[in-house]
């Protein structure tokens, strides 16, 4: 789901740009030479103008290592708190996405307080948001970035990142929804109506605003008028025709109670 990341390409450039601008200000000096095979403590300007120097080349795999080498040699410098998150953005850019999380993560454990917390919960979210496999397949990753977003919307609301996370956290949640209602038609052609009710239940409930309720709503109408209850299929189908009167799924409904005998 890259493409989708890159739709908002200006948040994700924007983020970057402030980290790239305050990385820099912090010094310009040139990167240092050196033999790499034996340890040799370098100043902290010169290892973390080196990670960008890699980072500008498109190197991301060797600048998150670069970055991660400041905070290695100066831990307690302010340089290695921004290095941690340029770590993390540099793996994400990598797509070494499990190295971002877990980059992400420590950033916010080691730094609560941190103006950039908001812009590592969302590298955490679109980690995990790049990685969503189709309804077919287990959805675990689509959790974890709907989880992250939803944290950041809550934690920063008014935050440059939580416009483009709620457009994400919408998409996640239809996607979820999308494998709560394969599963429902599983049941459902099966003859297994009690188990495709709770499937459909659970999209009517927990995703109300996705583009499945119209059709999870029909099929709980099917349902229940294959398990002879129609006093809730009417209901149901008195649900969707208020919600959805102009939709297929209501007529499809309407169709149902139709063909039923006199």
């Amino acid at each position: 789901m890259r493409e989708s990341l890159f739709a908002s390409s200006g948040v994700r450039r924007a983020a970057l740009a402030l980290l790239l601008g305050a990385s820099l200000g912090l010094g310009a000096c040139a990167s240092s030479g050196g033999d790499e095979e034996d340890y040799v403590e370098e100043p902290v300007d010169d290892l973390y103008n080196r990670a960008m120097d890699l980072m500008q080349q498109g190197d991301e795999r060797a600048a998150a290592r670069a970055f991660e080498e400041v905070e290695r040699q100066h831990p307690y410098s302010e340089w290695a708190t921004r290095a941690q998150l340029m770590a993390a953005y540099a793996f994400y850019e990598a797509n070494n996405y499990d190295e971002a999380v877990a980059a992400a993560r420590r950033f916010i454990d080691l730094h609560p307080g941190n103006k950039d917390v908001a812009y590592a919960y969302y590298l955490i979210g679109v980690s995990h948001y790049e990685q969503i496999s189709d309804v077919g397949r287990d959805q675990k990753m689509t959790e974890l970035a709907l989880e992250a977003f939803d944290e950041l919307i809550r934690r920063f609301p008014d935050s440059r990142y939580a416009r483009d996370a709620e457009i994400k956290a919408d998409l996640a949640r239809d996607h979820l929804a999308g494998k709560e209602m394969e599963i429902g038609r599983y049941y459902l052609r099966r003859g297994e109506y009690v188990a495709a009710i709770n499937r459909f239940n659970n999209v009517v409930d927990r995703y109300q605003t996705t583009t499945h309720v119209a059709e999870a709503l029909h099929r709980l109408t099917e349902a229940y008028l294959a398990l002879g209850v129609q006093q809730e299929a009417r209901r149901t189908a008195s649900v969707l025709g208020y919600n959805f009167p102009g939709s297929e799924w209501y007529q499809d409904s309407y169709a149902l109670f139709a063909e039923l005998p006199q």
